[in-house]
């Protein structure tokens, strides 16, 4: 029964063939795959990283010198695992937006969007619960300032944050939770996951169909799909499993030339008493930090993080004038449209820091104006330009308006993130960070 279950399992985990047409590089980038290759990584440097590691305030910072200066290839095992992280990050992110810019949310593929986001909150869990772990300044005040932003969540935000913490403040129960949740809990989370969400790519017949800009999948009046064309296939090895390999070649390559290069950081010891300047959170939550300088702290902690994830959650749910899934950007006017959006929503943050900095200081009025006025202001522009996002005749959300909103609110927050995680230096003033 074990045999034929393994064999039941590699022959179903990737077809006998493929379209052809999905194996062009342009189409997917080889992020998904990249993402599952990190994530490998990640375990297997985890794994080896726990052999040194002491998980208590006392023995953590020590156990990471121990682990740098006399374990053997310690310190690039901890590069390794640190890089890796970080670009784990970025891959994801990337990968849910080149799925979003093709139109590969539609149906069949509407659950698998949603356990996307799932996957991409597991690796942001990852990152935050591994930061803490190395107990030096840097780690253990991007998680004081991280968890210290949960106060202004109405109701329940201070009973999160000492849930999180394990206490009223970051100390050895902290720790201990954070090591469990990291070691434990998430890889638990990426094989459920990642085991769903390949399967899901595999029952919706595999990556999306690439097809041309001027090429629309069924009638918007109707709901009737069109027939399209033909496609042939090709056998999935070599064909596919070479151009997997070669990828996941790549990126392994490129971390392991990185963690060569550059030493993961680590401060001082961590000291509960002398807090650095500036105190940052990490760079994934910058954009949260700087949104908390300029907007009022419930509104960037709690209004904008759940009105983004309920949006994300809900984008394939929504009724499309059309389906585009395979034509990236849509359309050719979508392409330039999103290029006016992205372009316009970081010129908007770009003002808005700017004004919002003129104006720090001034009197108890214009800083009202800037935590209130200014949001507004934004939202309006936010509003105009997913204005086209509704349909006439009921026939359902236009899709280049709704990418229009999405791409000019993730360029505006991409700005809030650079700024906050580069250009703010001591006391959180604005400057360049050389």
């Amino acid at each position: 029964m074990t045999l034929r279950l393994r064999k039941y399992f590699l022959l179903h985990f990737r077809p006998k063939t493929v379209p052809e047409s999905t194996l062009a590089l342009t189409l997917s980038w080889g992020l998904g795959g990249l993402a599952a290759v990190l994530v490998l990584l990640q375990m297997g440097t985890g794994l080896l990283l726990k052999f040194a590691y002491e998980p208590t305030p006392q023995g953590a910072y020590a156990s990471i010198q121990y682990l740098i200066a006399d374990v053997p290839f310690g310190r690039l095992v901890r590069n390794l695992h640190h890089w890796g992280a970080n670009l784990l990050v970025g891959v994801v992110v990337l990968h849910l937006l080149r799925v979003c810019f093709t139109g590969a949310f539609h149906a069949p593929r509407r659950l698998n969007w949603v356990i996307g986001l799932g996957l991409l909150t597991t690796v942001l869990l990852s990152n935050f619960t591994g930061y803490l772990l190395p107990w030096d300044q840097l780690a253990y005040w991007a998680v004081t300032v991280s968890t210290g932003m949960l106060e202004y969540i109405p109701g329940f935000g201070p009973v999160m944050q000492q849930w999180i913490r394990g206490g009223p403040e970051i100390g050895a129960m902290t720790l201990r939770l954070f090591f469990a949740v990291h070691t434990a809990l998430v890889p638990l989370l990426f094989a459920v996951l990642m085991g769903f969400h390949f399967w899901r790519v595999r029952r919706a017949g595999g990556l999306v169909i690439p097809r041309k800009a001027d090429e629309w999948r069924g009638d918007p009046e109707s709901g009737e799909p069109a027939p399209g064309p033909a496609r042939e296939r090709v056998p999935a090895v070599p064909h596919l499993i070479v151009r997997e390999a070669a990828m996941a070649a790549v990126g392994v390559a490129a971390v392991l030339l990185l963690a060569v290069a550059v030493d993961a950081p680590l401060e001082g010891p961590a000291n509960p008493g002398l807090s650095p300047n500036p105190t940052k959170a990490p760079w994934y939550f910058a954009g949260f930090q700087e949104l908390l300088l300029h907007v009022h702290p419930t509104v960037a902690v709690f209004i904008v993080p759940v009105m983004a994830t309920l949006a994300l959650a809900a984008l394939p749910f929504w009724r499309y004038q059309a389906d585009p899934g395979g034509i990236w950007f849509i359309s050719r006017s979508g392409r330039r449209s999103a290029l006016a959006a992205a372009l316009s929503g970081a010129l908007a943050a770009i003002l808005w820091i700017a004004v919002d900095h003129g104006l720090a200081s001034y009197s108890a009025a214009t800083g009202r104006f800037s935590s209130v006025g200014l949001p507004l202001l934004l939202l309006a522009a936010f509003a105009a330009a997913g204005w086209g996002s509704f349909g006439k005749r009921g026939t359902g959300l236009n899709n280049e308006g709704v990418q229009v909103a999405f791409v000019f609110a993730a360029a505006g927050f991409a700005v809030m993130t650079v700024t906050g995680a580069v250009f703010r230096g001591e006391g959180m003033a604005l400057g360049w960070p050389w």
